[in-house]
């Protein structure tokens, strides 16, 4: 029951990173948003979702997990009251911002506690593998609720309909899953948290505004470049901290850091590949957008298939060689996707390719996420949690600036390269133990030694 409540409002919390792009035409002609200001109602849920979570996943660590997920669960129901209610642009775009900070909040803490009701490597894995799954479906899914609500009823059902669910959660939730915190008396590292804060809520803006308005813009360069500058001095600061925000052998983990190191290569191809292809159906193949959203459902249903087949194969071969199949499988489904053209049909040019790509996902996703908090304790399991979501999203908002700009099938070229890139990270450097699965070899000679 527990892990019913957490995945519900982890597929709610995707659900509004994709809910909004089908209702922005109606939303911008009801409220009357300029050219410029429409884009900020998607900019600020990612800008104060992606600039947050560090610092929210290590308040669940030291405040008390269960109690930070309440908070953001509660803040993010209010807020989507607020956006569904919303009379001016502003009201909206702050609306957002806060269901953003409210997603910062309670996703990294659900993560958490889901790794930590499941600490066996199989059992983790099975559950994180669910975990990724519903991640996916939610995301997925925004596409046509948005659509089917904005056709028939009206945008604000699109932040309305979060209400019940926030509602489940905050009466079981409390009954269900006790609470749970980093052992001992920890102060939070307030040096560390304003200046990681600050790094990555600059590099998400500089991201977003370089798509855009492009790389050429000074402001974007001027971001980042302020980005860098706050990074280092939160090393620096960190280096000396007796509390640091982010602990020294956290980060000297070769498996955590090889997995969110692939992670964000396969971010930026996977947002880059959603941004294109959706643009590429419905302006090179005249799909409406109702009709593009109802086109990704096969999507979900391949990425349950490859859950299933993630749970079957990874514990006999191994993380390494999981990831590696799941990296492979992507870069076949990029490069056939990137051939479609004016008047091919979705059966036979844009399926397959759809297909290949969600199992690829379904397979990679609950393996990476496994890695990514490989070795996580009571002391850092929100913090694990919150990098492996920050990864993700900076990887999808370089993908998107990055890789979309280069036009459709070059993006999803580049898409393919960063995917072989991804595989050769992980051949090299992840350790064959990685994740606690064993080897074949390595659990013939366990069977021996019980003989």
């Amino acid at each position: 029951m527990p892990m019913i409540v957490l995945c519900l409002v982890q597929f709610m919390l995707v659900l509004d990173d994709t809910v909004v792009n089908v209702a922005l035409p109606s939303i911008r002609d009801d409220l009357g948003f300029g050219a410029s200001g429409l884009p900020w109602v998607v900019n600020a849920y990612f800008l104060a979702f992606g600039g947050l979570l560090l610092l929210c996943g290590r308040m669940a660590d030291l405040l008390g997990r269960r109690r930070v997920f309440l908070i953001g669960v509660a803040l993010f129901g209010a807020a989507s009251l607020a956006c569904g209610l919303a009379q001016q642009p502003w009201q909206l775009v702050a609306g957002r911002f806060v269901q953003g900070t409210g997603s910062a909040m309670a996703g990294p803490a659900a993560m958490s506690m889901i790794t930590l009701l499941h600490p066996g490597p199989e059992e983790r894995a099975k559950a994180l593998g669910i975990w990724g799954g519903i991640a996916a479906l939610g995301a997925t899914s925004g596409l046509v609720i948005s659509g089917a609500l904005t056709d028939l009823v009206s945008w604000r059902w699109i932040f309305l309909i979060n209400l019940p669910v926030v509602a489940v959660a905050l009466a079981l939730l409390p009954r269900l899953v006790p609470e749970s915190r980093a052992p001992g008396r920890h102060r939070l590292d307030v040096p560390g948290a304003v200046l990681v804060t600050g790094a990555a809520v600059t590099l998400v803006y500089g991201l977003l505004r370089a798509g855009e308005t492009g790389w050429t813009d000074p402001v974007v360069g001027g971001v980042v470049v302020l980005s860098a500058a706050l990074a280092v001095a939160f090393l620096a600061a960190e280096s000396r901290a007796v509390a640091p925000l982010v602990p020294g052998a956290f980060l000297a983990s070769r498996t955590r850091a090889v997995a969110n190191g692939a992670t964000l290569l396969f971010s930026m191809a996977m947002y880059a590949m959603s941004f294109l292809l959706m643009i590429q159906v419905q302006t090179v193949l005249g799909y409406s957008p109702l009709l593009a959203g109802i086109a990704y459902l096969p999507y979900g249903a391949g990425i349950l298939s490859g859950m299933w087949l993630s749970s079957r194969i990874s514990p006999r071969i191994g993380t390494r060689w999981a990831l590696l199949l799941a990296f492979l499988v992507n870069i076949a489904g990029l490069l056939l996707l990137s051939g479609l053209a004016a008047g091919d049909s979705y059966p036979v040019h844009v399926l397959p390719g759809m297909l290949m790509l969600s199992v690829g996902n379904g397979l990679g996703l609950p393996v990476m996420a496994t890695a990514a908090v490989d070795g996580t304790t009571e002391d850092d399991a929100g913090l694990g949690s919150a990098l492996f979501t920050s990864v993700q999203q900076i990887g999808g908002a370089v993908g998107v600036a990055a890789l979309a700009i280069m036009g459709y099938s070059s993006g999803l070229m580049a898409g393919a390269v960063c995917m072989a890139l991804g595989a050769v990270l992980i051949v090299a450097l992840l350790p064959p133990q990685a994740g606690g699965s064993r080897q074949p070899a390595d659990m013939e000679a366990a069977t021996e030694a019980r003989r």
